[in-house]
């Protein structure tokens, strides 16, 4: 059992502090990271009880229908529900990058607790795809909420900062939805798969940099 823990709580916690360490402007408490990531943690259980009732009471049983509404809508809208409602208006969201840091620990920690349930009823044997595919993923659909956030947060007017939230939210469920629809319409998926995931990785690296570059000239132009 408590290699079955380790193999779940790992990939998590190593994706984690390499968004966390990337910050080199101005880190986040280490409290705030953490609450974060407990809070994704709590949130898998309401999740889970919509999910039920989603399959049991009104229908969404299979389908990419399904995939869609239950998993990809579900599960991002309430991880973006959290982070808005926690991090988002919190003093210590102070730039940019903060974004990516506090959308990151909310979605690995849904992601952890659900890899934990993963394993417990499918063995370690799917540990490494389980790391490699649906823990990196939670990851890096976090890594466009949390630019887009930040993005919200420092944008001028209000006009602005609804379209980045708005951007925040749908690109997430958008590519959770194509992540789902893969599985289901590709019949050799890890052909499709791979190279998707490729470029969440290098398309959220490009994020993460210009987060930083936006967070520099903020930091510059502040009064000294």
């Amino acid at each position: 059992m408590i290699a079955m823990i380790g193999a779940a709580v790992a990939p998590g916690i190593a994706i984690l502090s390499y968004f966390y360490l990337r910050d080199s402007l101005e880190p986040e408490p280490i409290s705030m990271v953490i609450r974060s990531f407990i809070s994704g943690v709590l949130l898998v259980i309401p999740t889970m009880v919509l999910q039920y009732i989603m399959q049991n009471e009104w229908g969404f049983r299979d389908g990419i229908a399904a995939e869609i509404f239950q998993s990809a809508f579900v599960e991002e809208f309430f991880k973006w529900m959290v982070i808005y409602f926690t991090a988002y208006k919190h003093v210590e969201f102070d730039e940019p990058y903060d974004g990516i840091v506090y959308a990151v620990a909310v979605s690995l920690g849904f992601a952890t607790l659900e890899n934990l349930f993963y394993l417990i009823l499918n063995g370690l044997d799917i540990a490494l795809w389980r790391a490699l595919l649906p823990v990196s993923s939670h990851a890096l659909f976090a890594v466009w909420m949390g630019y887009y956030l930040g993005l919200a947060k420092f944008s001028r007017g209000a006009r602005k900062e609804r379209i980045w939230l708005w951007l925040s939210v749908v690109l997430p469920i958008g590519l959770h939805a194509l992540y789902n629809a893969i599985f289901w319409w590709v019949q050799n998926w890890i052909v499709v798969i791979v190279p998707f995931m490729l470029v969440l990785w290098w398309q959220g690296l490009k994020k993460v940099q210009r987060a930083h570059d936006y967070g520099s000239k903020k930091l510059s132009s502040r009064p000294q």
